[in-house]
Formats: structure tokens, sequence, C-alpha cells
């Protein structure tokens, strides 16, 4: 191969992008020298080529909208009701399903929607514009219609969530479909994917025009209290709290702070109930419905309340081991019965 060939221009890229054979000070001094602008650009290749390879290790449940978060649409949807939903959920695309959400029968697509409005616009026409093409009005259309009757319904993948992300990538660029529902074991829709959430895996977050700028997952009001979105992670939160929320039987499979505090109280609890955490932590639930948290007030234990705890522990523990005062064969003094509460008449049963 001469100097100028494919194979040694890619050698010398791959060599760039990785800093292999960074230029010595001399050259670096010399005019045409890689400056600080190539540098950052080589810095977010390398991310990027990071991400190429993370992309082989993600699976479909790690980049997938959780069910919970799905904006959907029944197939009997009116056409005024469909066009609120499009305006409020600001999605192109909307699942379709039956009656649940687990009898999925496709998507609806904004571009499709917008045809059939103006096609019956059209049709309706009282008039003609200057270059000749019928005018018509919004008045004309139906807007009770029902969205099954429309037939323009189009279909999506259905992929489990061990899937591979990169192999879910390339089966949406073969089908032309970018909609997945990912389905559970059971046949029950788990959660959706698009293929902008797996283009986000390699380039980040992609905003758009209508995006708003997303609040913190994770504030602090004071030294002692935190206010956390229930999706923020847990090692976000104890990042910011200084102590692991993540250790313990209660956190061995869950993510999130919301997922922590249900698993504490062994259901969803009620807006303005106080959960006890570990160390003394205290979990405020200051937005909730009956499916799912969505926002918790944190307090973490006042330095008089850690201490005079510290010290209860410490002197339950000397009594908890302490040998009884009679002989070592002697069996402990049964337990007395609190006053105004009646001995139980186990013994006499017997």
């Amino acid at each position: 191969m001469s100097d100028g060939g494919p194979v040694r221009r890619l050698a010398g890229r791959v060599k760039r992008v990785f800093n292999i054979g960074r230029p010595s000070k001399e050259a670096a001094a010399q005019p045409g020298a890689i400056g600080e602008g190539a540098t950052d650009a080589y810095s977010q290749e390398r991310a990027m080529l990071r991400n190429v390879l993370a992309l082989r290790q993600a699976r479909v449940e790690d980049v997938m909208v959780p069910r919970a978060d799905i904006v959907a649409i029944p197939e009997n949807v009116s056409l005024d009701e469909l066009l609120n939903v499009f305006r409020s959920a600001a999605h192109s695309r909307l699942p379709v399903y039956g009656e649940t959400l687990d009898e999925p029968r496709g998507m609806v697509h904004i571009r499709d929607f917008l045809n059939y409005l103006g096609s019956k616009v059209q049709e309706s026409g009282e008039g003609t514009a200057k270059d000749g093409s019928p005018l018509g009005h919004l008045g004309s259309v139906d807007l009770a219609t029902p969205l099954e009757a429309l037939g323009i319904v189009r279909p999506v993948l259905y992929v489990p969530a061990s899937m591979r992300a990169v192999a879910l990538l390339r089966r949406m660029q073969a089908t032309r479909t970018h909609m997945a529902l990912v389905i559970d074991e059971y046949g029950g829709t788990d959660g959706l994917v698009s293929i902008e959430d797996l283009i986000e895996i390699v380039v980040g977050e992609i905003e758009d025009e209508h995006d708003d700028e997303e609040d913190a997952q994770v504030s602090r009001v004071d030294d002692r209290t935190l206010v956390a979105s229930a999706r923020a992670e847990l090692a976000e939160v104890s990042s910011m709290l200084g102590a692991d929320l993540s250790r313990g039987h209660a956190a061995e499979d869950v993510d999130t702070i919301g997922g922590l505090i249900v698993t504490l109280a062994g259901r969803v609890p009620l807006r303005g109930e106080l959960i006890a955490g570990p160390g003394g932590i205290e979990f405020e639930v200051m937005e909730a419905d009956p499916r799912r948290l969505k926002r918790v007030r944190i307090h973490l234990p006042s330095s008089e309340r850690r201490s005079r705890r510290q010290k209860d522990q410490s002197l339950e523990a000397p009594q908890a081991t302490a040998p009884n005062a009679g002989a070592g064969t002697s069996s402990p003094e049964p337990a007395r019965p609190e006053r105004g509460v009646p001995a139980s008449s186990e013994t006499n049963r017997r």
C-alpha cells in the first residue's frame, strides 16, 4: 500500500482518536499543530466510540420507557380526543390498544392523522385558491369519528426485554419501524422503545424545540432536607446524602428512590406519609397516585437524634449479652403481662 492508502489513513485516524503516538512538544508548537478545539473534538469522538461499545452490551430493558410512563390511546378514541392527546403529549407517534395496554393494536403517526384531516378538508372544498387547488374548512370534518374507522393504524415491533439494543436497532432499520413494544413473559406490555432511545445511547440526550428543560432529579432544600423525584437513581441520592442507600435487602432489586420507599413500606404510600429508612432517614411522600410515587422529601436525622440513637444502641448491647444473676441453669423469669391486659390462658388450655 502507498503512503496515502485507505488502510494507512484509517490507522492514522484511529491513532489520533485514541491519542496513540501523541505529538511532541516541539511538534505541538509548530504552526498547524492540534489545537484545543481539535482536542475537544477528539475527546467527544472517544466518548462516542465508548458509547458504541456500550451499545453492544445494552439490552432493551436498559433503555425502554416503563409501562407507567407510556402515553397510549384506545382504538375507539375520537378524532377530537386524539388531537388533544397529540397536543398534550408532544409525541409524533402514539401506541394504540384495545381494551387495555396488554392488547396492543399498533401505533398512529401524526403525519397520517394530518393527511386524513387534509384530505377531508379538500373533499369539502367550496371554492378554489389562486393556484387552482380546492379550498375547504375544518368544520366539515366529523371529529366524533373513531380512530379505528380511519385505517391509519400502523404495525409496531414486539420485542422481549432481554433483547440486545443493537439487534433492535438493526431490526428497526430493516423494517422501517421506529417504535417497539416490550413484551413480558406473559405477553403483557412492559415498556416502549423508540429509535431515538437507542440512538441516545451513543450520542447522548436528543432534545428538540418542543422539549422543556427538566428540573433536577434531586435538589437540596437545607442541610438536612432533600427533595427528589421518585425516579431519581439510588446512587445519585446516596451521593447527596453521604450515605449508601443501595445496601440491604430492601434495595437489592430496585434502582430508584421510589422503588426503595415502596419496598420499605410494602405498598404504595399515600401523600403525606412518612416512611422510616435506614440510618434514621425519613422519606415523606409529597406527590403520589394509587399506582406510583412521584416526588418525595428526604429528611436526614439531626445530630441530637443520631447521638441519642447511638447511645440507646450502646446501652441495649450490654443488656442483651449480660448473664443471668442466678445459677447458670436457671431459666429466665417469664414476662409479666402489662397492667390492664389479661394474662394469656395458653398454659391452662394445655
